[in-house]
């Protein structure tokens, strides 16, 4: 399994950047698919998480109404649409697949099962 991110990069506060993640070697539609995010010296972080089929998202409290995650599966990529970017948004963004066929999106790192290598996301105040 290969989950490849791209999109991250230096943006000014109040910015938007779009991060993807691009999957291979899974049956990509079988999978909840999340985002986290890790700055420097802290944990691991769910950010946003989205269904199998893609009808279902969750965000966490801190991105709710600026971020957006969506699903292509056709294309079997899964993306990150972050808007109004505050410089404690910087950090390694990294996408996960969830347990195949699971029925609900999961929240917390121990929910993934496989995971990319993450993009680097740097607000700048």
């Amino acid at each position: 399994v290969q989950l490849q991110a791209s999109g991250g990069g230096l943006v000014q506060a109040g910015g938007s950047l779009r991060v993807s993640c691009a999957a291979s070697g899974l049956t990509f539609s079988n999978y909840d698919m999340g985002w986290f995010r890790q700055a420097p010296g802290k944990e691991r972080l769910f950010v946003a998480g989205v269904s199998r089929s893609g009808g279902i998202t969750y965000s966490a409290d801190s991105v709710k109404g600026r971020f957006t995650i969506s699903r292509d599966n056709a294309l079997k990529t899964v993306s990150l649409q972050m808007s109004s970017l505050k410089p404690e948004d910087t950090a390694v963004y990294y996408c996960a697949a969830g347990a195949p066929f699971r029925t609900v999106v999961g929240r917390t790192v121990d929910d993934y099962i496989h995971w990319g290598q993450g993009t680097q996301v740097t607000v700048s105040s």
